[in-house]
């Protein structure tokens, strides 16, 4: 009798390994779902007055000068002459995008790894949104939906890379991260260009399902009429998105605060 309890008991602790196991892999090691597609930015609602820059209008064509004499002797051949790309007028009300490839976000958050302490970084390029603003006169300024493609971010682990999309932003169900801009404040009147400028954007944070306020304060130059980099953070809470870290031999006392970080390079939107 004793002995068939004592098998029972193994197959009930073997079984419960197995669904511990599974559970593991379907939450943790399981491979994550890829981006559905490449970023691309939401279009920002402009008035219709907005002038978008054009490149600047041809000169007519040369009249016809009367033939030369025949005794004329035939005129020297020129290399002919480029003329260099206008650039947008920085007085207009002009229409910048994020370009993914020459940006970056970064999540950074703290943690004990084996009982050293530890800084993690995510990060990726799949952020996208647009940008107006009028250079000499940045009342006009408007600062459309930003999105990060949450299934694109990557750590220096890929254990914790499958965890992070899997188990913590559960990034089957929620791809994006969005920040949607409520108010811009702290901006001068104007700005030149190569000037640098400090500001704040206030806006709601988007993080799975759940939606918090949050203020990045932002620096940012242009460096022509045609070019804005600049770099913006924020730090949120955890406990506010109800991100749960899962329970990992090694890893303890996770920070509960993290940083996002946000270096951007937007261009001008030609039409």
């Amino acid at each position: 009798m004793n002995r068939d309890r004592t098998l029972i008991g193994g197959l009930i602790l073997a079984g419960i390994g197995v669904i511990v196991i599974g559970a593991i892999w379907y939450f943790v090691l399981r491979s994550p779902q890829e981006a559905s597609e490449p970023i691309a930015a939401i279009p920002l609602e402009l008035p219709t007055s907005t002038t978008i820059p054009t490149t600047a209008p041809t000169d007519p064509p040369p009249t016809e000068t009367p033939a030369a004499e025949a005794t004329a002797p035939e005129p020297t051949a020129e290399p002919p002459t480029t003329t260099p790309e206008p650039t947008a007028d920085p007085g207009e009300l002009l229409l910048f995008e994020i370009s993914p490839d020459e940006s970056e976000v970064r999540f950074i958050i703290d943690e004990e790894l084996r009982g050293s302490p530890n800084t993690v970084i995510g990060i990726t390029n799949q952020v996208a949104g647009q940008i107006a603003a009028n250079f000499r006169d940045l009342s006009t300024v408007q600062v459309g939906i930003i999105q990060v493609n949450a299934r694109t971010l990557l750590t220096d682990n890929d254990f914790r890379n499958n965890a992070v999309r899997n188990r913590i932003l559960n990034t089957d169900q929620y791809e994006f991260i969005t920040f949607t801009p409520t108010a811009v404040n702290g901006l001068p009147e104007n700005v030149e260009i190569g000037q640098e400028v400090t500001f704040e954007i206030v806006g709601e944070l988007t993080i799975r399902d759940i939606t918090q306020e949050a203020t990045f304060t932002v620096t940012a130059t242009p460096i022509t009429a045609d070019r804005l980099e600049g770099s913006a953070v924020t730090q949120v809470l955890r406990e506010d998105y109800d991100l749960q870290i899962p329970e990992v031999p090694g890893v303890a006392n996770v920070s509960d605060e993290v940083i996002i970080e946000i270096d951007l390079v937007a261009n001008v939107v030609q039409p």
